[in-house]
């Protein structure tokens, strides 16, 4: 999505930005300016010259996820709402309601996570810096990592009383993701992915 830059002329500086910010209805922390042109006084009032601007709107990436997602959930017919978008980091998480919610899902979230994986390619496509992007349905995600979070503490607390090795269940990439970032400022724990997808697991171990 290509930024809207705009400019704007003043009789110094200042004045040319606030023109641009009242246009764009931006505050100076959205945007970015390059001065095209220094304003020149000329002499004796012959050769005045205004100052001019470039003003463009910093990209929000909540809201280019958004418009990325409406699109694609658009052409798939589903009714549906965007329930909440949130922007921590790098990482923007997008809660859909609706109806169907089920069919969004899909099988064991196969359909929610293809169209999060592709939604993640087209905004990602010639940035520098990448958005992670995670699609939930209803909290369905989100429930799903709060109850691995406490299923991997469970398990590490079971490690620490047996000091035996536990491996889990073939997950996908973001489900051991998700258990190796719980575990991995406990001091006496370690955890690392043994097999071949799609059949990788975590082990978790006690640390030598």
């Amino acid at each position: 999505m290509e930024a809207r830059a705009i400019e704007t002329k003043g009789k110094n500086i200042d004045e040319a930005i606030q023109a641009a910010l009242t246009e764009l209805s931006c505050d100076m922390d959205d945007v970015t300016v390059e001065v095209i042109e220094e304003p020149s006084k000329g002499l004796l009032g012959i050769g005045k010259k205004p100052a001019i601007v470039r003003v463009t709107p910093r990209e929000k990436p909540g809201e280019y996820v958004q418009e990325v997602a409406c699109s694609l959930l658009d052409k798939m017919k589903i009714n549906y709402e965007i329930d909440k978008v949130e922007v921590k980091n790098n990482t923007v998480r997008i809660n859909i309601i609706g109806k169907d919610m089920g069919l969004l899902i899909g099988r064991k979230g196969e359909t929610l996570n293809s169209l999060q994986f592709i939604v993640g390619l087209i905004v990602n496509k010639n940035r520098e810096e990448r958005i992670r992007v995670v699609f939930d349905v209803e909290d369905y995600r989100k429930k799903k990592e709060e109850s691995l979070e406490s299923l991997a503490l469970r398990l590490s607390d079971k490690v620490k009383k047996t000091q035996r090795n536990v491996v889990m269940r073939p997950m996908s990439s973001q489900e051991r993701r998700i258990i190796h970032t719980v575990l991995q400022n406990d001091p006496y724990i370690t955890t690392y992915s043994m097999g071949d997808e799609p059949n990788r697991k975590v082990v978790i171990s006690l640390k030598k």
